[in-house]
């Protein structure tokens, strides 16, 4: 299961996973974006989903939904998020609130619902995709970064919980990817000092899709079975520098 499916990171990792024999549940907002994606797998038995992962409320419903049609999960990843650019002074709670509830609050309620008893198989791996931004903090992005940030924390909490289940937990942390985020970066910061130095420090240079989606499979696959509550930079190098 793969929510934010339609693109980005999360399309990629839905193409790699098909390659690999998944049969993939592709969950996303864009109904169309997500049929985009599906035409794209390979094998069968792939499912779209479209829900919008703000409707915290409904997402119980949404899982049980996944496992009747779909059967006992073997891996969850949640990839949908939203960028957030706001100086403190204009953050109210409610946008505060939209940016948690996409990209934390579901997160937490989606790993929730799928570790119930039927729900998942065993070896069941769990992959948040967190950013640098949970360990960078920089202005104007407090609501982004603290959700980043939490989505770290609690996989550790998942990881020792469900240790006894044979259940993993792991968050990989982007550095700067040539994604729709890092266009919206590129158009507000220009050819700005911050912009230069992000890249400077980001010394391996821009990063794909593709390079997030490979560490993705490889903690959803047994080859990473050691591995739990851990954060793993794939950034080209930017938190070492």
């Amino acid at each position: 299961m793969i929510t934010g499916a339609s693109s980005g990171m999360g399309a990629e990792t839905a193409i790699l996973c098909s390659q690999l024999g998944a049969s993939v549940i592709l969950v996303a907002r864009r109904e169309e974006k997500l049929i985009e994606v599906k035409e794209k797998l390979e094998g069968n038995g792939h499912i779209i989903f479209p829900f919008d992962l703000s409707k915290v409320d409904e997402i119980e419903g949404l899982v049980k939904s996944i496992i009747t049609e779909s059967g006992a999960l073997d891996g969850f990843v949640h990839s949908a998020g939203i960028s957030s650019t706001r100086p403190l002074k204009m953050l109210k709670p409610s946008h505060l609130s939209e940016v948690m509830n996409i990209n934390f609050n579901s997160f937490v309620e989606i790993t929730r619902c799928i570790t119930k008893k039927n729900c998942f198989n065993d070896g069941l791996s769990i992959v948040g995709v967190s950013s640098i931004s949970s360990t960078l903090g920089n202005q104007t992005k407090t609501a982004y970064c603290a959700s980043k940030a939490a989505m770290d924390a609690v996989v550790r909490c998942f990881a020792k919980e469900f240790a006894k289940d044979g259940v993993r937990a792991n968050t990989v942390c982007p550095g700067m990817i040539n994604t729709d985020i890092y266009e919206k970066f590129k158009d507000n910061a220009g050819d700005s000092y911050d912009a230069e130095v992000r890249m400077y420090r980001q010394y391996l240079g821009l990063g794909e899709p593709a390079d997030v989606a490979e560490v993705i499979a490889f903690l959803l696959s047994n080859a990473s079975r050691f591995i739990t509550g851990s954060n793993i930079g794939v950034d080209g190098g930017m938190l070492s520098s």
